[in-house]
């Protein structure tokens, strides 16, 4: 993983702020199954996140193949966001 951040021109400060909003943000979904607020923020935290990592991707040129998770996290969060939205309002 920490190869694939220097192939991304990241820093090891990026590397370690990503996988602690994302450990962080996946607390935050399961918290969300009992208050929707924090799901809500979680999903869109996390659908910013692998929108920005979908951009990195086509940036540095990456294949279909190998961007097409972070776009598929991206709408999989994006719907959660809706969802959790949806709950709460």
């Amino acid at each position: 993983m920490k190869q694939e951040f220097y192939r991304f021109k990241l820093s090891e400060v990026q590397r370690k702020i990503t996988g602690i909003l994302q450990i962080v943000a996946a607390i935050a979904l399961l918290f969300g199954l009992i208050n929707p607020l924090a799901g809500i923020i979680a999903a869109g935290g996390l659908t910013i996140q692998m929108l920005l990592g979908f951009m990195v991707r086509l940036k540095i040129k990456d294949s279909i193949m190998l961007s097409l998770p972070s776009f598929c996290f991206m709408i999989l969060n994006c719907y959660l966001f809706f969802y959790f939205l949806k709950i709460y309002l």
